[in-house]
């Protein structure tokens, strides 16, 4: 059977007959009804058998599941045998759809509220939701289960001590690179997702900030086609070209080197080389000098020298 979609206003919120129950191979499984209030159900970020057992017994008795996309969520329930009913709940109805919810809550109602894969809130619509249901006084439950951003950092194979979450990089190029300039400075594992029509750009501008770090590329995460790339954040830009850009990314930048006071002269020639490629010798003795912690004498010596090998490139003036 197919989930129903709903607008998520029913006059009693609390009196539904439909049997509450999931299937797993064919086997049918009871749920009970879901106590009141707000759950935070994580779910698969590929792989749908990676689902909990205790994310198919809340969805499963919930009485309804609030949802980014109805399509994407009945791939989930329907796999599952699972009848609640979905509601949309996204970014650009979450002003109407909030206080639908509230009052829903208010009468006793039970509900799910699911992203379209993995942790809610997690670089995912909610946050404003959570807290208006705190604010009102409604239990919220949060049902642990699948992360992009834990999966990518347990296979990078980078340190995992301290770790920073960026979520989504501007878009546009002068504000990514900005940011990049400002996520070298900090002392830890970068995480950080990426589309796949703007990774080989933003591998190209981790290495004219960054280069000196190890790094991995995670595609596609538990799904069929997964496949994890491991190298410093230079040799992955070096092959940005050749890069398989279908499907979903998480980019795991590792933190700067013991001695990353002071960047080493390869590391310093990656920079200039990829400066230079799309600027002036200044514009590029400028962000080298700030990320490398060398002189800027010295550093425009060697962008001087570098430019030979790449062109005329512009003087200073």
């Amino acid at each position: 059977m197919r989930a129903k979609a709903s607008p998520l206003h029913h006059s009693d919120a609390t009196t539904g007959t439909a049997a509450r129950t999931f299937s797993i191979g064919g086997q049918e499984l009871a749920a009970p009804k879901a106590v009141p209030g707000l759950h935070l159900v994580a779910t698969p970020i590929g792989n749908l058998a990676d689902v909990t057992l205790r994310a198919l017994e809340t969805l499963a008795g919930v009485d309804v599941i609030a949802c980014e996309d109805t399509r994407i969520t009945r791939r989930l329930t329907e796999r599952y045998a699972i009848t609640a009913e979905l509601a949309l709940y996204h970014e650009h109805n979450a002003a109407q759809a909030r206080p639908k919810i509230l009052e829903r809550l208010a009468q006793g109602a039970a509900i799910a509220l699911v992203s379209d894969a993995g942790t809610p809130l997690i670089s995912d619509p909610g946050f404003k939701l959570v807290r208006d249901v705190c604010a009102a006084g409604h239990a919220v439950i949060a049902v642990p289960g699948p992360s992009s951003v834990l999966s990518a950092l347990s296979v990078a194979a980078l340190p995992t001590d301290r770790f920073f979450f960026e979520g989504f990089l501007p878009a546009k190029e002068h504000a990514r690179r900005a940011r990049l300039t400002e996520l070298a400075r900090i002392d830890s594992t970068l995480v950080m997702f990426e589309s796949g029509n703007r990774v080989q750009d933003t591998l190209r501008d981790l290495a004219a900030t960054m280069a000196g770090r190890d790094a991995a590329i995670c595609r596609e995460l538990t799904k069929l086609h997964e496949e994890v790339k491991r190298a410093p954040v230079a040799e992955l830009a070096a092959g940005a070209d050749a890069l398989e850009t279908r499907g979903e990314f998480v980019l795991v930048i590792g933190p700067p080197p013991d001695d990353a006071g002071v960047m080493g002269q390869d590391a310093l020639d990656d920079l200039l080389r990829v400066q230079l490629a799309r600027g002036s010798v200044k514009d590029a003795v400028a962000h080298a000098v700030e990320l490398s912690g060398r002189p800027r004498r010295e550093v425009y010596a060697r962008a001087l020298e570098l430019a030979k090998t790449i062109g005329d490139g512009d003087g200073e003036d």
